[in-house]
């Protein structure tokens, strides 16, 4: 039911109901006409549906948006963010005029598409279409989670639901056809979708190459469907009083609304969609809606007066939440003391003594299978700790045993099934950390990163502690041939901002990326392991894998001290370094191998700290089985690969494309003068 208040009538086409809709399409229309750049039509044409949610519908507080049982809104049509400035500004958030005048400048909190500041009320970055769907299905995920784990008899502490403005080009990207699947078999009744189908799209109608039943594709979902007519403002109140009574499915709302609607020359136009009405038509859209043409960013004082009444009731709300919260806790001390360290984002005290140690071993563990033992180590005292896969939970080693798997009506688990939904588990994982208290983790193989990229990008954009487990790291995949062999996926990652790649050498250094990727608070780790065995280094003789955490290390000092050479390598090709490293000193060459993990790393350490790793004027040879484009920063020569793998077994495929110490070898005496030109594989 619509929360109590004192407009909570479903006579919403009053007056004043009138004057706030048509105050959020005024501003609207002057900060694209002022910017000279914006996405008018969208917000113009769900002004209507928006205002109903924002004032009447949503619980939330504008003077504690980060409160936890708040409901939350994602603007996944994202071009169209004037709309939720507009709604925040109106409404009493930290979201000031001079910023509405400011959309799309440089320097304001008003930028062309919504970027993450939950302090101010933006609860995801979006933009790319159908990301903010995904991420609200996280999020409806873990607010279900969550309610699992804390809500007891008589006390709801969870309780809150999740709502999405969604568009036309949401629902043809294929990210939202997976999240959609997932959150129909969920069955995610905290999820509401309010679909802006105005039919047109920057191409010009959207049947020019969208013609599906929409509504029967949810319904196939597992969708509750409802068809209204969007500017229908009592209509769209009863249809979200309906969709909140339903709590075994999620609910698309359909609002047929028009573009730029009130325009009276541009309403249903594509040119409206992107690009400013023009100041003659925002003049005569004006006089059409009764307002002041002059001065421009107008907002009458009874608008401001009727949209902060929800300063009062978002205090209320809240008050009556920590209320039932302080009973909870007298309830239930334990249950609120962990709680607040969830919230905290705190690690229970000592988690670093559950992380194994391996013994020295020739024969060695793939760092997906040490991977495996690590992270089910910390899932035992990590209750927060949550993931699964892309349908890959053995390959990639990511299910956490003795712990059931999340479920329509099974919540508690802790292993998550996405299917093969590659695009659809990067944006629900991304999801379930802005929510708020878990620390979460998904796993393919490291060719599919690219099924996730655009997820992975946004995450190191919002500054997300999301954990990615990418194995199969390497043409090491064998047999599988060069479809599933990655070879530029390592350069294609570390040039994203922000994303830790770490890539170890063996199991010891695997149990120290699991600590940096779970102590990182303001970034996402992407952990890049072999499928097959590698040698675990015997830390007797060689630099301790704690070194990781500077992201490079010299792992083996030459003979004497002072090196002719240096040979850099990540993860499997650190041993075929070491293994070059003895035949190059048994030449007479001291040679020194620095394994580099993490090359994100390394450059946060001081300069004396990587000039002592990688001394000025010492030749070096990086080894990696990649693109070697990104190493010519350290080395003067990489061996390499600049062509796809092949299909065979992993030691042919390595040694037929040279990755072998001879090969190491003979690059190492080129690049030290003793024989051809120096180069790359």
């Amino acid at each position: 039911m619509i929360p109590a208040g004192p407009e909570t009538s479903l006579r919403l086409n009053t007056e004043i109901d009138a004057l706030c809709v048509h105050a959020i399409r005024a501003l609207v229309m002057d900060a694209v006409e002022q910017a000279r750049s914006g996405h008018p039509g969208m917000p113009m044409g769900m002004a209507d549906a928006a205002y109903v949610l924002w004032r009447y519908v949503m619980r939330h507080n504008p003077r504690n948006p980060l409160w936890p049982n708040r409901d939350r809104l994602v603007l996944s049509a994202g071009h169209g963010s004037m709309l939720l400035y507009a709604l925040l500004h109106l409404s009493g958030y930290d979201m000031p005029m001079e910023e509405i005048r400011r959309f799309r400048q440089w320097g304001s909190i008003t930028p062309g598409h919504p970027e993450y500041d939950p302090h101010r009320g933006v609860e995801t970055t979006t933009g790319p279409l159908g990301q903010g769907f995904a991420n609200a299905v996280g999020m409806a995920l873990a607010a279900r989670m969550l309610a699992e784990r804390f809500n007891r008899p008589g006390f709801p502490i969870v309780d809150h639901f999740v709502y999405v403005i969604a568009s036309d080009g949401d629902l043809m990207e294929g990210i939202s056809h997976e999240a959609a699947s997932l959150a129909g078999h969920w069955g995610l009744g905290n999820l509401i979708v309010l679909y802006d189908d105005n039919e047109v799209s920057i191409d010009g109608p959207t049947d020019l190459a969208f013609t599906e039943d929409v509504a029967m594709r949810f319904r196939a979902y597992g969708w509750h469907v409802l068809d209204l007519d969007g500017h229908d403002r009592e209509a769209v109140a009863q249809a979200l009083a309906e969709a909140r009574q339903v709590s075994d499915r999620p609910s698309l709302l359909i609002c047929h609304t028009h573009l730029a609607y009130g325009s009276p020359n541009k309403q249903d136009r594509a040119e409206a969609h992107g690009a400013p009405l023009g100041a003659e038509e925002v003049r005569r859209t004006k006089e059409r809606m009764g307002w002041p043409v002059e001065p421009p960013f107008y907002v009458p004082e009874a608008v401001y007066t009727h949209m902060r009444r929800l300063i009062e009731e978002g205090a209320r709300w809240e008050a009556e939440w920590r209320a039932r919260f302080e009973a909870y806790a007298a309830a239930y001390p334990d249950l609120a003391a962990e709680w607040a360290r969830w919230w905290q984002g705190e690690l229970p005290e000592g988690w670093e003594e559950a992380v194994p140690t391996f013994p020295p071993s020739a024969d060695g563990m793939a760092t997906r299978a040490a991977s495996g033992k690590v992270l089910n180590a910390l899932a035992r005292v990590i209750p927060n700790l949550v993931g699964g896969s892309a349908d890959l939970m053995e390959s990639t080693q990511t299910y956490l045993h003795g712990f059931p798997a999340v479920a329509r009506g099974r919540f508690e688990g802790r292993n998550i099934h996405f299917g093969v939904r590659e695009h659809a588990m990067g944006g629900i994982l991304n999801g379930m950390s802005l929510y708020g208290p878990f620390r979460v983790y998904g796993g393919t193989f490291l060719v599919f990163s690219d099924y996730m990229r655009p997820a992975i990008r946004l995450a190191a954009m919002m500054r997300r502690p999301v954990i990615y487990v990418f194995t199969h790291d390497s043409i090491a995949v064998g047999e599988d041939g060069p479809t599933h062999q990655p070879v530029e996926h390592l350069t294609a990652l570390r040039a994203i901002p922000n994303l830790w790649v770490i890539r170890p050498a063996d199991a010891n250094e695997v149990a120290e990326a699991w600590k940096v990727a779970l102590r990182r608070r303001d970034g996402p780790v992407a952990l890049i392991l072999t499928r097959q065995k590698v040698p675990v280094l015997d830390r007797s003789v060689l630099a301790p894998a704690s070194e990781l955490a500077r992201g490079g290390y010299v792992l083996a000092e030459a003979g004497g001290g002072k090196p002719d050479l240096i040979l850099i390598a990540t993860g499997s090709e650190v041993a075929l370094a070491l293994a070059a490293r003895e035949q190059l000193e048994s030449q007479g060459i001291p040679t020194r191998v620095v394994s580099m993990p993490c090359v994100e790393l390394f450059e946060a350490q001081p300069e004396a700290y990587r000039q002592a790793v990688l001394p000025p004027g010492i030749p070096r040879l990086a080894i990696e089985a990649g693109i070697p484009w990104g190493w010519y920063r350290y080395a003067q020569a990489v061996v390499g690969l600049e062509r796809f793998g092949a299909s065979a077994p992993y030691p042919e495929v390595y040694q037929r494309l040279g990755f072998t110490v001879e090969r190491v070898v003979e690059e190492a005496l080129r690049l030290l003068g003793r024989g051809g030109a120096p180069g790359s594989g």
